[in-house]
């Protein structure tokens, strides 16, 4: 008897379900979980930008800063104008990681895009905005403006910073 009592909590333990690690969809955070998730957020940026800095220094090719927190191989692509919101694109990109590991064989290709309606990482927006057809750029972006700390539920995960070619067509 004393066995199958034992047994019995044991497998009560066993089956109990691990607290939520996040809040579920429109619940709330305490001042406490932002506060530590924004010193996560920000002290992952960090750490993440001196190792593409680093990574950079061993490349041949220059790569450049932007203002959105992310580097691309076309000097003063800033300066370049933008194309405005409703304006259409045309592009392709492959996603790689750090080791210039191709994470997909088949390019992500969108046709006729309107600026300001893009469901696309920010930081292919911005360089899309600056390139015109048949040009390309290579970006390298920070896991906060990649897939983040969720990945992308397939090929990338969490916190995983990315190399991305793209290529208007």
């Amino acid at each position: 008897m004393k066995k199958l009592i034992a047994l019995s909590v044991l497998t009560f333990i066993a089956c109990k379900q691990p607290n939520a690690a996040h809040p579920p969809v429109g619940g709330f955070l305490s001042e406490t979980d932002l506060s530590t998730s924004k010193n996560r957020a920000k002290n992952l940026n960090q750490t993440e930008r001196l190792q593409i800095q680093d990574w950079i220094n061993g490349q041949s090719e220059k790569f450049y800063p932007m203002s959105m927190n992310y580097w691309v191989n076309i000097e003063n692509l800033g300066s370049i104008t933008k194309k405005a919101d409703g304006e259409s694109i045309s592009y392709e990109y492959y996603i790689y990681d750090f080791d210039q590991v191709k994470l997909y064989e088949a390019p992500k290709r969108n046709l006729h895009v309107q600026f300001g309606k893009f469901e696309e990482l920010k930081a292919v927006e911005d360089v899309l905005r600056h390139l015109e057809k048949n040009q390309e750029a290579t970006i390298l972006v920070p896991s906060v403006l990649a897939f983040g700390t969720y990945g992308d539920n397939d090929k990338i995960p969490n916190d995983m910073p990315l190399i991305i070619k793209v290529k208007v067509l």
